[in-house]
This record gives structure tokens, sequence and C-alpha cells, in this order.
């Protein structure tokens, strides 16, 4: 099929390196020439596992090509598949600009019918808005163009759609080959048929051993997806309070994550007692959600609670480190391992450590950090100015480099370099052998053993 990708971000390149893969002819177009110029040259921007090969592979056997050409996008295509950003604006609503942006070239370039989805997460009733634009432009075609124009050729079809990703970070390539579901929101008219055709014609693949396509109303298929999210970040955030009352008891979270995860109907996924969720997704979609039901009278008070809790992890486990010290973090070294807010990636966008460093900083505390994707307070902290941070911050090429001299070791990413080091080596490295581990790595008997001061979360103080 001849698929058409808007958007190189991790959405879009997943989804253009994946339908590639497929045999599809796709073109993903990007406004970024920069952006564009690199992805030729298999120059992938962004660090996810196995998309660089990918996009090789595919771009170099001609069934992936990257371009700021929209017209050739559009002309391309039978299915258009916008993935664009939706960052937050400052009422937490989603933005929505940049999806409107598009559907306005799609109008200027539409010929033939196509079907146009909506990958990017959007509010419920994007979909509606993206075909009144598109409309909007069709509309003004029609009354530039002569009489002899309007009756050789009627305005082309097309069709909107909804089709919400369910991609992970770190594990989006797999998840994009294997979903558990594919959800897609058609209207109930002959447009939409003929886009539920098409659409199940591109994912077929996915279906060989099981159904995985999900049919529903577009503003349904909308919603999923905030609800997706905000029910996995609710599990999150369940666990966070459940680890404060632990701590509290004298309890030990990891046992009891064991305890209730063994429950078919809960399940072992997203019930990890930790810094909080971060990411490109879970904090924008939160709150966009909570914004769009105030929009129509209503409150997702539990939402509401877990954005409250999300926020407050950080601070209460900065405050048990203070506690440890007596009081105050003036002239101490914390060493960091982990700045991305989730293991194999590097994203950084709302990322625990971000407030975390900042707040050691500010607290009077020098930080050594070490992270196998960030190098760089600018890559952390993109946009920010970070001169103010800067005496505060280093960055060491290797875990133990920034262990060395420092008064704590503080772990904020699982990362898996992290799970089995040398202890020994560890403790010498140490000024003072002390671990605040916000991801709850290592087991605290075995750090008591070793000669540690351990703390995780929501289990008893080694």
């Amino acid at each position: 099929m001849k698929i058409t990708i808007v958007g190189a971000g991790y959405v879009g390149l997943v989804s253009a390196a994946c339908f590639a893969e497929l045999g599809n002819q796709v073109i993903c177009v990007e406004r970024d020439a920069t952006r564009v110029e690199r992805l030729k040259s298999a120059d992938v921007p962004i660090f996810e596992p196995g998309l660089a090969e990918l996009i090789a592979k595919n771009t170099a056997a001609g069934r992936l090509v990257f371009t700021t050409d929209m017209k050739t996008g559009v002309r391309h295509a039978e299915i258009l598949f916008i993935a664009v950003g939706t960052p937050p604006k400052g009422d937490s609503s989603a933005d929505t600009s940049q999806v409107l942006a598009v559907a306005e070239q799609i109008g200027e370039h539409l010929s033939r019918f196509l079907v146009v989805v909506d990958k990017s997460t959007v509010p419920v009733g994007t979909a509606d808005k993206v075909a009144a634009e598109i409309r909007r432009v069709l509309k003004q075609r029609e009354k530039k163009a002569d009489a002899k124009a309007k009756q050789a050729r009627k305005l082309p079809e097309f069709a909107v759609v909804s089709n919400p990703e369910f991609l992970k970070e770190g594990a989006a390539v797999e998840d994009f080959m294997r979903p558990d579901r594919v959800v897609i929101g058609v209207s109930d008219d002959a447009a939409g048929r003929k886009a539920e055709a098409l659409l199940r014609q591109a994912y077929a693949p996915f279906n060989r051993n099981r159904e995985r396509l999900i049919v529903m109303d577009v503003k349904s298929a909308e919603l999923t997806k905030y609800a997706a999210n905000a029910l996995l970040a609710t599990k999150i955030s369940f666990m966070n309070d459940m680890a404060n009352l632990a701590d509290a008891l004298g309890a030990d979270i990891e046992k009891v994550r064991q305890g209730i995860g063994s429950d078919r109907r809960i399940g072992y996924d997203f019930i990890y007692a930790g810094l909080g969720y971060g990411g490109s997704c879970f904090p924008k979609d939160v709150a966009a959600v909570c914004h769009t039901a105030r929009e129509v009278g209503e409150r997702m008070r539990v939402v509401e609670a877990v954005r409250m809790v999300n926020d407050s992890q950080k601070e209460r486990f900065i405050e048990r480190i203070v506690d440890y010290f007596g009081g105050s973090l003036e002239g101490k070294t914390i060493a960091m391992w982990g700045l991305t807010f989730k293991p194999a990636t590097d994203d950084v966008r709302d990322a625990p450590s971000r407030h975390i460093v900042r707040r050691l900083i500010a607290l009077g505390a020098t930080v050594r950090a070490h992270d196998p994707q960030v190098r760089s307070l600018e890559q952390l902290m993109p946009g920010e100015n970070v001169s103010r941070l800067k005496r505060g911050v280093s960055f060491a090429d290797e875990p133990m480099q920034a262990a060395k001299g420092a008064d704590a070791l503080l772990i904020a990413t699982e990362w898996k370099v992290y799970r089995s080091p040398d202890f020994q080596a560890l403790r010498k490295a140490l000024k003072s052998p002390v671990i605040f581990d916000g991801r709850n790595l290592f087991e605290p008997a075995d750090m008591l053993r070793l000669g540690f001061h351990y703390q995780g979360v929501g289990r008893r103080t080694a």
C-alpha cells in the first residue's frame, strides 16, 4: 500500500519504519529540513531499540522515503497518518495546532479519496475539527477554480479516522509489530466504511494468528487512548501511595507487589513503586483528560489525585535524603545513576530526574550524574537556560566514576547497567556507603549485609 506519515517524532518514525518493513511504500513528511537530511542518511535523531536498523534497511530498499514536501506526501497516499506533536498548553489542554496545520495542507493538495488518520494523541472531537478544516480549504479551492475546472472535476472525498497509538518507549518497535490491539474509530457512512476497509488491509499482517482490530466510533477511539494512559498512570500512583503507607507501617512494598500482582485481575505491569511517572505521554495525557472533563462540566476525581500523588512523590524522596543528612545538603556531592524517564530511551521529557537535580542543587548539593544516553545538561533540560545549574552538575562516562568520592548514590532510572554493580568497588568509591534507590533495584537485606545504608521506596531501611 501507499502510506504517508506526517511527523518524524517517536510515533511517526516507528510507524513509518514498521509499515515499510511490511512491504508498503512509505513517505515520511517532516517540516524540519535538517532532521530530514539526517534521516535520509539513516542518522536517527532519537534512541529507540531496533529503530535505526529498520530505517537504514528500508531506506536502502527504497520502501521508506523522507521529505519536507507535503504535496508529495498527500498525492502519494492511500492512507495518511498525522503523527505530529500535541504538547500541553498553559491550561493543561492539548495543543492541536500542528494537527490542524497538517489538515489545512491536506486540503490544499488533496486530489483523490484519502483516509486521514489521527495517530497523534488528541482530545475527543479533534477528528471532527480535522475534517472541518479540510472541507474549509477544499471549499476555498472550489471558489477559486474557474467554471471549466468545476465542470471537469468535483471535489475529492476523504474520511478522517482515529487510530490511537499504544507504543511504549524503549519497546516501541516490538509494540508496533506485535500489538495487543489496534483501535480504529470510523464514521458510520460510506466514506467511513471505505476507510475501514483500507485500514483493515494495512493492518492485515498483524492479524495472522488472531483478530486484533477493534472498530468503534471516532469519539470512543479518541477517548480510549486517554482512558488507557490515565489508568496506567493510576496504577503507578496507587502503588506509590501504598509504598508511602508501607514506609509508615514498616511493611515492604515489594512483598505487597508480589502479593497483589499474582492476582490475574491486577497483574504485575505498572505496579512498581518508585519516583513516579514521566515521559511524553502520561503527564500530558493525564492533564489533558482532566481539562477535557472540566470543559464538559465533569471532574476526574481519581485522575486528579493521580497527578497529585505523582507530583509529590519526587519531593518525598528528596525529603528522605535531606533527613538522612541531618536537615542540610550544603556541600554534599550526590552521585546520580539514570536521568531518562525510563530505561532504553533517550527521552527526558518530564523525567523525575529533572526535578530532583534542580532541587538538590537548590538545597546546596552538587550532582555527578551518569546515564547511558544523556551526557550533558543541555540534553537533560533541552530549551532551558541551564547556566545557573552548570556549576552544580557534572557528568561521568561510567557509573563508578560518578560514584567516586560522593556522599551518597541516588538511583533514578533502572537501566540494566545499574542492576548488578560490583558492590565492593561501589562501597570503596563512595565517600559514605549510602544508597537512595528510587527504583528499588536491590534487596535491603543484601545491602545491609554488604555494609550499605540503603533506602528504597516503600521498603524497610537497611
